[in-house]
């Protein structure tokens, strides 16, 4: 520092600072280099990392198609499988477009700011104003791509500890078991709250895509599907598949064996409690419960219904029935999505089936496009120091390593649903042990259903989960939010739209209260 007091000094200061503020600026500046020199190198890593998974889905995809047409393609006709094949590159091309528009504007919208932050910090390193400096401005972005690209991925990772089910812990009691599922008795993590022996008992059947785990999201934090029926004394049960690698009467199971299997675990829960069961489906375990109670399997042991985010008929989804429809019939087969497993026995491959889901919104689901909102996301805070979202963590936990295989038979079950409707006297594409699947049984047998849905929901649109209501009187639920919300964010009882409230313009009843409410109202009747 000159000193200063001297009139000539004070003079002449702006000229014998400015070495003094060349250095520094050159300091800053060398400083910032190479925090972007290693930024840049974070930033590369991260880029292939997020487009790994779906790189391999696309390579995986590539293996099927070129197996199957090796022996398609001489079957058909020429100009047949020219037309088809040009028809599938044009929709490649669309799909190409709309994850390069997607990427350019997600791209475009982060960094034309960043560019404006960076030249002000800029000006302030040069003229000496107050203010964020070059390197430091560099410094937080480089710091903010380690944590989206380092730390992130570790503390995903670990948050598997308390996500989802620890069936090896306490809290959970077997209570049956066949060859292809275990049935668990959920207990209550509230100390203050016990199971009602004689209360109405639910069991809850979990999606075959999305996986068991999602039901039990983060327990400890009350954010568990499954725990907010216990935690009110509701003698619940959840259905748990085994795991089909190493289980061949899974890898093969229809059905019919899933209805088999079912009415099994309702009688032992109904022999425990003395009372019908109320089957609980969410997602596609909500389409085959609805299957299994119309096929007259379980005809005694459930009375009640309740389905969340259900496809009950897909063919009236917006997103991936359209996406399907624009598929060439010739390729809207489920060979090109079928895997060998080493027992020999052919399964649908969960990847596959979870990139498919991708591909119908690739606008949003495109790997670039969530590196970015996943940047946005973590520099929220505006320092790129804060703890990570829990909710957050566990939900990357599920999409990264919650994917199965799914029995072929079960899948085709979803299949046809989501290209063939249900008839117009209420019939449903699929069928049980040989019969016909009518929603107007549900009327004549007197079950009480509820249908749980997502406001936004855009991977089981409402359309879908509501086309029951075109045939048959039910009890609906809105939910805000979408897939995953019911299981997740109104899981916990402090909020707006618990599971065991009323709420909404309709005043409607949460899946628990629903619970609540028709056990009441039977012992009501006695």
């Amino acid at each position: 520092m000159i000193n200063s007091g001297n009139p000539l000094t004070e003079q002449y200061r702006p000229f014998l600072e400015a070495p003094l503020r060349l250095a520094d600026v050159f300091t800053k500046a060398s400083k910032a280099y190479a925090e972007g020199i290693k930024a840049s190198q974070v930033y590369g890593e991260g880029v292939l990392r997020y487009f790994q998974d779906f790189n391999e889905a696309f390579q995986i995809s590539v293996g099927d198609f070129e197996s199957v047409e090796r022996e398609r393609i001489f079957n058909a006709p020429p100009d047949e499988t020219f037309r088809e094949y040009s028809q599938l590159l044009l929709m490649n091309l669309k799909m190409a477009e709309k994850a390069t528009r997607a990427s350019v504007a997600t791209v475009m919208e982060y960094h034309l700011p960043k560019t404006a932050d960076a030249f002000d910090a800029l000006l302030n390193t040069i003229f000496g104003l107050e203010g964020k400096q070059i390197d430091t401005f560099f410094s937080e972005q480089s710091r903010l791509l380690e944590r989206v690209v380092y730390e992130y991925p570790q503390a995903i990772r670990a948050i598997r500890d308390e996500y989802g089910f620890h069936f090896d812990r306490s809290g959970y009691v077997k209570a049956g078991e066949t060859d292809r599922f275990d049935l668990y008795q959920v207990l209550p993590t509230h100390k203050d709250v016990s199971v009602r022996k004689n209360g109405k008992p639910v069991i809850v059947v979990p999606p075959f895509v999305l996986g068991t785990n999602i039901l039990a999201f983060l327990p400890n934090d009350d954010k568990s599907y499954v725990h907010a029926f216990a935690n009110r004394g509701i003698p619940t049960y959840i259905r748990v598949a085994k795991n089909i690698w190493t289980t061949p009467a899974f890898q093969v199971m229809t059905g019919d064996d899933d209805a088999k299997d079912t009415k099994h675990f309702c009688e032992i829960v109904k022999k425990r409690h003395g009372k019908n069961v109320t089957l609980n489906g969410y997602c596609q375990g909500g389409f085959s419960s609805l299957c299994n109670i119309l096929s007259g399997e379980l005809d005694g042991l459930v009375d009640t219904l309740i389905t969340c985010v259900s496809p009950m008929d897909g063919t009236r989804s917006p997103g991936l029935a359209s996406f399907l429809k624009s598929l060439p019939p010739r390729f809207n087969n489920l060979e090109y999505g079928t895997k060998t497993l080493p027992s020999g026995n052919k399964v649908a491959d969960g990847k596959l089936m979870g990139w498919v889901y991708k591909l119908r919104a690739i606008e949003n689901e495109y790997p670039l496009v969530d590196f970015y909102r996943d940047m946005v996301m973590l520099s929220a805070d505006g320092s790129a120091k804060g703890r990570f979202n829990k909710t957050a963590l566990a939900i990357k936990y599920w999409l990264a390593y919650e994917r199965t295989d799914l029995p072929l038979p079960i899948t085709r079950m979803s299949f046809y649903s989501y290209n063939i409707p249900i008839t117009r006297d209420g019939t449903l594409p699929v069928r049980l042990f040989g019969r016909k699947l009518n929603l107007k049984r549900i009327t004549e047998k007197g079950v009480r259903w509820l249908i749980a849905y997502g406001e936004k929901d855009d991977l089981v649109e409402k359309e879908t989960a509501l086309a029951p209501k075109d045939f048959i009187e039910v009890e609906t639920t809105e939910f805000p939010k979408g897939h995953l919300a019911i299981a997740t964010s109104w899981s916990n009882p402090k909020t707006e739209y618990a599971l065991d409230k009323r709420f909404g313009k309709n005043n409607q009843r949460g899946p628990v209260l629903f619970q609540l409410e028709i056990d009441q109202q039977d012992k009501g009747g006695k």
